[in-house]
């Protein structure tokens, strides 16, 4: 039987008591996709899923994206797989949410644990709904006026250009040849609960349109600090055969970079999302 488990009173549940490599059809995945709105971020331990049952557990859930708009797949099997290996530059200790340089940002990821460093190595999740609550009624109601600009290209410009010759995966029926810039509403609407979150992040967000760069740089320095603090995050130690599903359009996320250079290899899907809705 199916139990969920409360990690905070605003964040996370632990699941236990289902076996992903079971949930293969969306009819099977309903109940999850549900419990995933309410909880944001779910946990579910002692799992073992090969890649292929992993793609299978992940499509249960909703429609699957590449591995990623730039980086290739696992292998030709498993193009849906962004493999994060902390030896090749799978680390992001930065607040961020899921490819949000996109105009179609994923709904949310399937995250499982590979191989495990001995100690550390930890993920932590926030609750962007929670921080736009955090702000004042009078920086709310700015916020939901305001739109935002995300930019891959600090991260993956490079990768694009000198290690796929700029070449990347084809994204929403696009060939990925360049990242341009795109521009998402700064307080986002969930599509399927209606409740609003801070949909920002330090990792991609690097301007604000209709203000000047220093006002630009205020507002996203207090937008980023309710984004941040600790009563609104989850942290999860992983241990091997656990797995993570999060929902995209209302988490932002941070993998703890604290294990030096012990090996942490973890395989991440991505589910199709739709295009950011503002009040």
């Amino acid at each position: 039987m199916t139990q969920i488990e409360p990690l905070t009173p605003v964040l996370g549940a632990r699941v236990t008591g289902v076996d992903l490599a079971g949930v293969r059809s969306a009819e099977a995945g309903a109940p999850l996709r549900a419990a995933l709105v309410e909880h944001k971020v779910l946990v579910f331990p002692d799992q073992s899923l090969t890649p292929t049952a992993h793609r299978g557990f992940a499509a249960a859930l909703g429609e699957l994206t590449p591995a990623h708009p730039v980086v290739p797949g696992l292998d030709a099997d498993h193009p849906e797989i962004y493999v994060l290996d902390a030896g090749d530059g799978g680390k992001a200790p930065v607040w961020h949410t899921d490819v949000t340089f996109m105009a179609r940002p994923p709904l949310g990821s399937v995250l499982r644990a590979v191989t495990l460093p001995p100690t550390g190595g930890d993920t932590c999740w926030t609750d962007l709904e929670a921080a736009y609550l955090f702000l004042s009624e009078p920086l709310r109601d700015l916020a939901d006026k305001l739109t935002a600009v995300h930019d891959g290209r600090k991260d993956f410009e490079e990768y694009l250009h000198e290690r796929l010759g700029g070449e990347g995966n084809t994204w929403e029926g696009q060939r990925i040849r360049s990242l341009e810039p795109v521009e998402h509403p700064v307080v986002r609407v969930h599509p399927e609960s209606g409740r609003r979150s801070l949909f920002v992040n330090p990792g991609f967000t690097t301007r604000l349109l209709g203000v000047s760069e220093a006002e630009s740089r205020a507002l996203l320095d207090v937008f980023f600090a309710a984004v941040g603090r600790p009563e609104f995050t989850v942290r999860h130690r992983w241990r091997e055969g656990d797995v993570v599903v999060w929902d995209n359009r209302s988490t932002a996320h941070y993998a703890v970079d604290d294990y030096g250079d012990q090996r942490r290899v973890m395989h991440r899907i991505t589910l199709r999302g739709d295009v950011p809705v503002g009040v």
